[in-house]
């Protein structure tokens, strides 16, 4: 392994000390003068006519400023979700925005939106995908259904997804899109097999649970038609391109000032930014709009719903001969694009007969979005609970059965292309080799089962550049406009230290709004480090060669033979013939000096994305009396391509591993027969926590280098969130008997199935 002097060291998150003394501010704590609070007035009708909206006795409550309505909003049909701005004429999903209540004080907004009275005809509505697919069925859009948005490319996660005209499309009433992937002929395949598993999957739909609500605080220009945006938002770059859209003005017009997340996971790319943009136009004065926890749940973008359909036919000898999935997605009132899904479920193993079909059905529901990993979590529950199911049916070691099968770099996918570089099997042999898969025969003599699975993610790809800056003191400033959510910073650090030649403590990383900042894309589909570190290496790289060359001209020798060592650029071998960056760094910025600053620049633009996978051991106990599971121990091994700060890694696998715990066991917004939401706050949402959901977690690293990650690093966002609810799936089934086949895996639902396996 190559010896680094900083990368692989352990190095704490940048604003740590700030978010543990609550220091750090986030976009509720932002107050500009002459700010309204905003509060939402939201349909309580899943699918409603609008009959009248009454605002009279909310413009009467003092405080309250301006009461809008649809008549304030841009009358033109939603190309998207973050585009339905007010209900005009009817409401398609319970908690809908009806109307916006804009008053002095929050206080003043929340009683005056209590006093919009609003008239509903309420209509049949279709609140489950066999009711939307139903001959006869009310449509969710009868006028010609809405398009898509960028957010699934930005995210890594539109492979798949077929064109409208293609012959292998997917079409029909309430059908938002579909697709097929195939190859051989999977009839002949399943005719060749010797042992056949099939199995019907339901998942739930799950919140992101970020801690912060959606936040937004938009400020009209002084001058001009620009607006300036603070928002908790992952996307600043898009979410600027697609207000500037809105309100008709140059993107340089409209400036978005990041403000950091409290929590985000996929769910705050872009949703009512524009809207409360176009509020602020209207009264001529900034607007803050927070959600409540009850809005959040109602009113925002969760993960979708999902029923899956997997056949798999294999061998004697464990060889597969044909798959056939069938997914289905309930998207609610808009296109979510998890196509992905299929395409990861004919992706991992190999088999030379493949059908794949994807299809996402409108519902009068609220329409869903990205959640870490969107919809790897579901597609692999239902095939890895199938893998499982056929190992045991063969009396084939479980890992075993996906090693022999298992995809390789160069594989066919299932859209016919091959698989890049990617490390499934050196995951998948890590986690054979760990001694609590080892031992699983004495884990089932206490009364706990052990479960497998993996998953994968194909990772994200988008161009980036940064900017580094060596001051008078001495330091290394390095400006990136990507967002933080999980620490990447820090790496960012160790990365910039490495390729310029100073110690961690002489480095800043500098972050800024899209006015100032350069292009850093989306942070999201696991790409932040992937993309961003090579234009940061670039950036130090060009900086280093610029000190350097001052360098040599100062001390009269060649560029060959300067050195950075220790924070002192020198001339190798002789160390009195030196001098310390600060001061080089003042020979270039002071009156008459005759270097120019250095500022380095670094651009990338890799169009190979780099797979991530993490398989996971999950040793579980069930009572049998209740069906209650408990989680002893979880182990997840991932190949990260190369471990650049394996403190903030081990926490980035830790936060998904939990996250993929709730998917397991405890999540799901329900919707009664009526499409009103039954889960409307964290009372009745069960997120998993820190008293008693924590079972003893160990992450394991595999470098299995990437071609164009940073030192060989890949993405690590999505991949711990994947494997987790069917490696606890297939841990009950190793103890009961018993296959759990719907997300959250409840008592009752364990206990259902330990009697009818």
């Amino acid at each position: 392994m190559t010896d680094y002097k900083t990368i692989g060291k352990p190095m704490p998150v940048l604003d740590g000390r700030e978010k543990v003394t609550g220091q750090l501010n986030y976009a509720p704590d932002v107050n500009v003068p002459g700010m309204l609070h905003a509060r939402f007035v939201t349909s309580p009708h899943a699918h409603a006519t609008i009959t009248s909206v009454d605002a009279s006795a909310a413009l009467a409550v003092p405080g309250v400023v301006r009461v809008l309505t649809a008549v304030d909003m841009p009358d033109v049909p939603p190309k998207s979700r973050n585009r339905l701005f007010l209900a005009r004429d009817r409401v398609i999903f319970a908690g809908q925005p009806v109307a916006l209540v804009l008053a002095e004080t929050p206080a003043a907004a929340e009683d005056g939106a209590e006093q919009v009275w609003v008239e509903y005809t309420s209509q049949p509505a279709v609140v489950t995908i066999a009711e939307a697919l139903a001959a006869g069925a009310p449509l969710v859009w009868s006028g010609g259904q809405p398009g898509a948005t960028g957010e699934a490319g930005a995210h890594g996660a539109d492979v798949g997804d077929a064109d409208e005209e293609d012959e292998k499309s997917i079409k029909g009433p309430n059908i938002a899109n579909g697709f097929v992937m195939d190859r051989g002929d999977v009839a002949a395949g399943f005719a060749a097999a010797d042992v056949i598993v099939e199995r019907f999957f339901t998942t739930s739909m799950v919140h992101q649970s970020y801690l912060e609500p959606m936040t937004t605080i938009a400020v009209p220009d002084g001058w001009g038609n620009g607006m300036t945006l603070y928002a908790s938002t992952q996307a600043p770059f898009y979410a600027r391109e697609q207000v500037a859209d809105v309100l008709g003005v140059p993107e340089t017009a409209v400036r978005i000032i990041p403000t950091t997340p409290g929590g985000a996971f996929g769910g705050k790319f872009f949703l009512y930014e524009a809207f409360v943009a176009l509020a602020a136009r209207v009264v001529g004065r900034p607007v803050a709009l927070s959600l409540t926890r009850s809005e959040e749940m109602l009113a925002a973008n969760p993960a979708p719903a999902a029923e899956l359909y997997v056949k798999l036919g294999a061998q004697r000898d464990g060889t597969f001969t044909a798959l056939q999935g069938d997914i289905k997605v309930d998207t609610g009132c808009f296109p979510s694009y998890h196509g992905v899904a299929a395409w990861l479920l004919g992706s991992y193993y190999q088999t030379p007969n493949l059908e794949s079909r994807y299809t996402e059905v409108f519902t009068h529901k609220v329409s869903p979005a990205a959640y870490r990993a969107p919809g790897a979590p579901q597609a692999t529950f239902a095939l890895e609970s199938v893998v499982d199911e056929m190992a045991q049916k063969l009396g084939i070691d479980p890992l075993e059965l996906r090693l022999k099968n298992a995809s390789k770099p160069g594989d066919p996918l299932a859209d016919g292309g091959p698989w890049p570089s990617m490390g499934m099997h050196e995951v998948l042999q890590a986690a054979q080799n760990h001694p609590l898969y080892q031992h699983r025969a004495e884990a089932k003599g206490k009364g706990h089962g052990i479960g497998v699975a993996i998953g994968g993610w194909p990772g994200g790809t988008e161009p980036t550049a940064a900017q580094a800056q060596l001051h008078r003191d001495g330091t290394l400033h390095v400006h990136i406009g990507a967002v933080d959510l999980t620490g990447t910073p820090a790496g960012f650090v160790l990365i910039a230290a490495e390729t310029f030649g100073v110690s961690p403590d002489k480095v800043k990383i500098v972050f800024g709004d899209t006015a100032n900042m350069p292009y850093a894309g989306v942070t999201g589909g696991s790409k932040i480090t992937y993309m961003v570190g090579p234009s940061v290496i670039r950036a130090c790289e060009d900086a280093r060669q610029q000190v350097l060359a001052i360098a040599a001209e100062e001390m009269e020798a060649d560029v060959a033979d300067i050195e950075i060592t220790d924070g002192r650029v020198q001339v190798k071998g002789v160390p009195d013939k030196s001098m310390d960056l600060g001061e080089l760094a003042r020979k270039t910025m002071n009156f008459g000096a005759k270097h120019a600053p250095v500022v380095g620049n670094g651009r990338h633009a890799n169009t190979e994305a780099a797979p991530g996978f993490c398989a996971q051991i999950a040793e579980v106990s069930v009572d049998q009396d209740t069906g209650e599971v408990t989680v002893h121990r979880l182990v997840a091994v991932q190949d990260v391509g190369r471990v650049i700060n394996p403190l903030t890694l081990e926490g980035q696998m830790q936060g998904g591993v939990m996250q993929g715990l709730g998917w397991a066991l405890y999540e799901e917004l329900a919707f009664d027969e009526y499409g009103t939401p039954l889960t409307g706050s964290w009372v009745d949402y069960t997120v998993p926590h820190f008293i008693h959901a924590v079972p003893d977690y160990e992450m394991v690293f595999v470098e299995t280098p990437a071609p164009h990650g940073p030192f060989g690093a890949r993405g690590a966002g999505e991949p711990p969130i994947i494997a987790t609810a069917a490696a606890v799936a297939n841990a009950i089934a190793n103890i009961t008997g018993g296959r759990v086949t719907h997300l959250p895996m409840t008592a009752p639902r364990v206990l259902a199935a330990m009697g009818n396996p």
